[in-house]
């Protein structure tokens, strides 16, 4: 047949169909999986989930845990080589907590402490990466998207994955997992966490009305591509991804928008005080804290919350109160919101960053600030675990974890084992071999937090 015969409806289908394939051929990973892709829907987890949801607050830069939840008293004459700041007791339980985060310790018996918490480097961009994803070097799914890939999300018009203030790809990307289980960022340094930093979602040129019949058009002609390419689960993962963008547009703006919230919760979470002081970086943390709530009641399976500027090798008391100050009292209110909502008890929270400090030596005091991915802390709540306990035991010095050590790799275990995932099993099958979140060691489940 000829061009003449074509109609012009018939060439302009033609030729969109032709440049849909290309589109989803870029969108596409070069490697096809064998596994089946059950997408986002809500899957029932193998074994019984203590938790259904995550909420991580990610402290990047190694917060000091002699200057926050690993108290080391004083013993004998000599000045103690241990915290610059003053400790307490709170709660029924007695959980040491510094003076620098007094409105965290009114919840002290919510929590559940591990001061022996060990990584494999120093070095931030490769601890912080091991923390995401369990490899130092390579390019692996985060955390958030094993997650979402083992449990799909509670609410089929929202991802099952959002990380609110990042501008590192690596922490929410899905890498070799189809692209449907990769994080949705939202703001980058505390800046604009509206619904218009969510890319691709929001557009004003057309009403919905019209932009889904222009997505159906464009849906039709990627099934017919997928049925050329049977089994291809990236290509499908990509269709879904369209699919739940548009629904985004109609859930996403509402979750965003705060004007529903009293003024006592925004004063409670600090929504909108911005601190800049030294090297810290100006973040508002209370409202991502905020959204967090918002997002774990509306059924996302992962959040993460994001707060930089704990790399503190100058002016470090001075710069350490200004982050205690800037994240305090909206944790507080997240913990507090949550059980009162009746939600602490199926959502884990887990607070922590790459690695800690190794706190003062016994001989100058001067290395306080360096870097210690030997022995840190990470402090649990929610989701089964238990109230008000500290798990593992550093160094008189805080420089090694001595006693209940717990690796990335077994918290990466514990998380899962929580939300009823098989720790060691989960897996995907990537060029030529299985891979999974624990790596090749394997994770050990610390079940000795769980009540």
């Amino acid at each position: 047949m000829s061009i003449m015969n074509h109609s012009r409806r018939s060439m302009l289908q033609s030729a969109s169909c032709g440049f849909g394939f290309l589109a989803l051929q870029g969108l596409c990973a070069q490697q096809a999986s064998t596994a089946t892709s059950a997408g986002l829907a809500a899957q029932t987890p193998p074994l019984a989930a203590r938790a259904k949801r995550v909420i991580f607050l990610c402290m990047s830069g190694g917060p000091a845990q002699m200057d926050t939840f690993d108290y080391k008293p004083q013993t004998g004459k000599k000045k103690h080589p241990g915290s610059v700041v003053r400790f307490r007791q709170h709660g029924d339980s007695g959980l040491w907590i510094s003076e620098l985060l007094p409105e965290t310790a009114g919840h002290a018996d919510k929590l559940c402490v591990i001061n022996g918490m060990y990584a494999d480097t120093g070095i931030h961009a490769q601890s912080f990466l091991q923390l995401h994803t369990g490899e130092r070097l390579r390019k692996r799914p985060s955390l958030g998207s094993w997650i979402n890939y083992g449990l799909g999300t509670e609410n089929q018009n929202l991802p099952g994955f959002i990380s609110l203030n990042t501008s590192k790809s690596s922490i929410y990307s899905s890498a070799f997992l189809p692209s449907i289980y990769n994080g949705t960022p939202i703001g980058v340094n505390g800046e604009d966490m509206s619904v218009a930093t969510i890319r691709n979602v929001v557009s004003e040129h057309l009403p919905l009305t019209a932009k889904r019949r222009q997505l159906d058009f464009v849906q039709s002609l990627n099934r017919q591509h997928l049925q050329r390419r049977p089994g291809d689960d990236k290509l499908d993962s990509v269709i879904q991804s369209m699919e739940l963008g548009f629904r985004m547009q109609a859930s996403a703006p509402a979750l965003l928008d705060l004007s529903d919230e009293s003024p006592e919760t925004l004063k409670k979470y600090r929504v909108g005080k911005k601190l800049k002081i030294g090297t810290c970086r100006p973040t508002d943390f209370g409202r991502q804290c905020l959204l967090a709530r918002r997002f774990a009641e509306a059924g996302v399976r992962f959040i993460e919350v994001n707060h930089g500027g704990w790399d503190q090798h100058k002016n470090h008391r001075r710069d350490l109160k200004a982050n205690c100050d800037t994240v305090d009292a909206p944790t507080a209110a997240l913990l507090e919101d949550l059980d009162q909502r009746g939600l602490l008890e199926d959502t884990l929270v887990v607070c922590g960053g790459e690695f800690g400090r190794p706190g003062l030596t016994p001989d100058d005091g001067k290395d306080e600030t360096g870097h210690n991915a030997r022995g840190f802390t990470f402090w649990l709540a929610g989701g089964g675990v238990k109230n008000g306990y500290v798990h593992g035991k550093t160094s008189n010095t805080g420089d090694r974890a001595v006693e209940g050590k717990v690796h990335f790799r077994d918290l990466h275990a514990t998380i899962l084992h929580a939300l009823g995932l098989p720790a060691n099993d989960l897996k995907y099958w990537h060029e030529g071999r299985d891979h999974r979140l624990t790596g090749p060691e394997g994770g050990k489940v610390v079940s000795e937090l769980f009540a």
